[in-house]
């Protein structure tokens, strides 16, 4: 525990430190509810060690690094191409509004 002296007196610090600000993004805010809601432990772990925002920041980049690669791999394996957005533009939107809703699944069942 961290003191501060105060004239002759060393008086702990009670409140926890300040945490950096951090952009958290869907991914974070998702998984902070998870946690809050279903794990409060870890809640109560992250939220007094000061690293909340740290920890969801660290799983939004994950999920958003999973999600581009996902969506990239998912559109050449089923042969999703310029040339397809091309001749036909609702069907490339109609199957790749079907490959991002799967990837958003996936994340949120592996990582979230």
């Amino acid at each position: 525990m961290d003191y501060t002296l105060c004239g002759d007196y060393r008086l702990p610090n009670l409140l926890p430190t300040q945490e950096e600000e951090y952009d958290i993004g869907i991914y974070g805010q998702r998984y902070f509810r998870y946690i809050k809601e279903h794990d409060r432990i870890l809640f109560i772990n992250l939220l007094t060690t000061g690293k909340l925002n740290e920890h969801l920041t660290e799983i939004d980049k994950r999920a958003q690094d999973m999600k581009a690669t996902l969506i990239k791999q998912m559109a050449e394996q089923e042969g999703i191409n310029e040339a397809l957005k091309e001749q036909d533009q609702i069907e490339w939107v109609k199957r790749m509004n079907s490959i991002r809703s799967r990837v958003k699944e996936i994340i949120w069942n592996e990582i979230v």
